[in-house]
C-alpha cells in the first residue's frame, strides 16, 4: 500500500494542523529540539494503559521507568530503547509505548534515559546501553527492544556482546530502524520528502551522531555487520513502516537473515509512516503493531 491509510491520513492531516509553523527540530539547537520534542510527544502519552507498577528509577547510574502489567510473572523483563534520532527523546516521550509493549509482552519494561547526541556521539548513548544490559536484574529473563534510533542502539548492543563473548538477549523486538547510512535506497526515493520523517532530517542526525570515518563500524551500521555476527544474533522481531524512508534498511536486514537460514519474523505494516506506534492511543495500527510485536515476543521466549 503506497497511501497513508484513513486513519494514518486523518493523523497526519491532525499533525499538519498541531504543529504547523513549529519548523524542523534538527536545524534547532539541540535542547531547543528536545524541548520541542519533549512537548509535542506529550499528546501521545495522555490516557496511558494502567500498570500494576509504574515508577522512576536509576539503573547503571541512568534515569530510567519501570513499567509492570498486571499479566506480568515475574519471569521476563525488557530493556527498551526509545528512538528519536539519537538526538531527541526520553523514557518520558515513550512513556505510552513502553506501557503498550508491556501490557502486550505481558512483562515488565525498562526505558533508559541513555546520553544523547550532538553532546554524546557515538559510542556514549550504545555504551549506557550496553551498561544497562550489564546492570540487569539476574532474577528475570531479558530482551531487548527499540524503535527507530533505539532499534539501531539495540542492535548494535548485541552486535558488541556477540564481539566481547558475553551474554546475550533471548530475543529482540526491532521496530522500523535506521541500520545502515545509503540514502538513496528505494524507500529513501520513494518516502525522503515525507509525509513525517525525512531524508535531510535523517542525514542531520548521523551527522550528530557518528562522523562519516565510523560508519563502517557495524556497531554503527549494523547492515556492515558480517554474516558470522548477523547469524549468532538471538531471535529477532522486525517491522517497519511502508511508507518510512527507513523501510529498506529493515528490508535489506531481514533479507540477509534469511540468507542466512534464519527464521526471524518480519512483518510490514501497510498505509503508515515512520514512528506510527508512538501514536498508539489513536492509531488503530498502533495497537495492532503492538500486540502482534507481543505475540512474536511470546513465541519466542515461551
Amino acid at each position: 500500500m503506497s497511501t497513508p491509510s484513513p486513519s494514518m491520513q486523518a493523523m497526519i492531516d491532525r499533525l499538519a494542523r498541531e504543529d504547523a509553523g513549529l519548523g524542523d527540530l534538527t536545524t534547532m539547537l539541540p535542547q531547543h529540539g528536545r524541548a520541542m520534542a519533549d512537548l509535542t510527544n506529550a499528546r501521545w502519552n495522555r490516557d496511558l494503559p494502567e500498570m500494576a507498577e509504574a515508577r522512576t528509577v536509576l539503573h547503571a547510574g541512568l534515569p530510567a521507568r519501570w513499567v509492570v502489567p498486571e499479566e506480568d510473572e515475574g519471569r521476563e523483563a525488557i530493556l527498551h530503547v526509545h528512538g528519536g534520532g539519537w538526538a531527541f527523546c526520553s523514557p518520558a516521550t515513550h512513556e505510552g509505548a513502553a506501557r503498550r509493549l508491556a501490557r502486550a509482552c505481558r512483562c515488565a519494561v525498562l526505558t533508559i534515559d541513555y546520553r544523547l547526541a550532538p553532546e554524546h556521539p557515538f559510542p556514549g548513548g550504545l555504551d549506557d546501553v550496553l551498561a544497562a544490559w550489564k546492570a540487569r536484574d539476574p532474577s528475570r529473563r531479558w530482551s531487548l527492544a527499540g524503535d527507530s534510533a533505539g532499534a539501531n542502539l539495540a542492535l548494535a548492543a548485541m552486535l558488541r556482546l556477540i564481539d566481547e563473548g558475553d551474554e546475550l538477549p533471548r530475543t529482540a523486538l526491532l521496530f522500523y530502524g535506521s541500520y545502515d547510512t545509503d540514502f538513496d535506497t528505494d524507500s529513501y526515493r520513494a518516502h525522503g520528502e515525507g509525509p513525517g520523517l525525512t531524508r535531510d532530517r535523517i542525514m542531520r542526525y548521523w551527522d550528530w551522531y557518528a562522523a562519516e570515518a565510523l560508519r563502517g563500524d557495524p556497531c554503527v551500521t549494523p547492515l556492515s555487520a558480517g554474516d558470522e555476527a548477523l547469524a549468532a544474533l538471538p531471535p529477532l522481531y522486525l517491522n517497519a513502516a511502508a511508507l518510512d524512508p527507513l523501510l529498506s534498511d529493515t528490508e535489506r536486514l531481514s533479507e540477509r537473515l534469511r540468507g542466512l537460514g534464519r527464521q526471524d519474523r518480519y512483518d510490514l505494516i501497510p498505509g503508515v509512516i515512520h514512528g506510527f506506534m508512538q501514536m498508539g492511543s489513536f492509531l488503530p495500527e498502533a495497537e495492532e503493531a503492538f500486540e502482534r510485536a507481543g505475540a512474536a515476543f511470546r513465541g519466542m521466549t515461551a
